[in-house]
């Protein structure tokens, strides 16, 4: 019995004391993004000018299950957006 018990505290203690244990951090703050910030990095990465995104809005109207229509609007313009997985989106300049 005396060696079982003796079995299972090394055990435990080998799981708590391990390097892989203690290099995890114990608290990670990660800042969460919006909707209009992923957008906008979308669109400057396909050429299109965003200064600052305002605001984005889902165009329930024009959206379909695989393909999500969104309206960004952004200090100097404003977008239509759809997107579809695995392609890169379709940018329409509204004004």
């Amino acid at each position: 019995m005396n060696k079982l018990l003796a079995s299972i505290l090394l055990a435990a203690s080998a799981a708590l004391f391990s390097p892989f244990v203690r290099a995890q951090p114990t608290a990670t703050l990660v800042a969460a993004e919006t909707p209009q910030e992923i957008l906008a990095a979308q669109i400057r990465m396909q050429g299109f000018a965003c200064d600052k995104p305002l605001g984005a809005v889902r165009d329930k109207k024009r959206s379909r299950p695989d393909h999500a229509v969104w309206i960004l609007k952004c200090r100097n313009a404003t977008y239509r957006i759809g997107r579809a997985p695995d392609m890169a989106a379709k940018v329409e300049p509204l004004r």
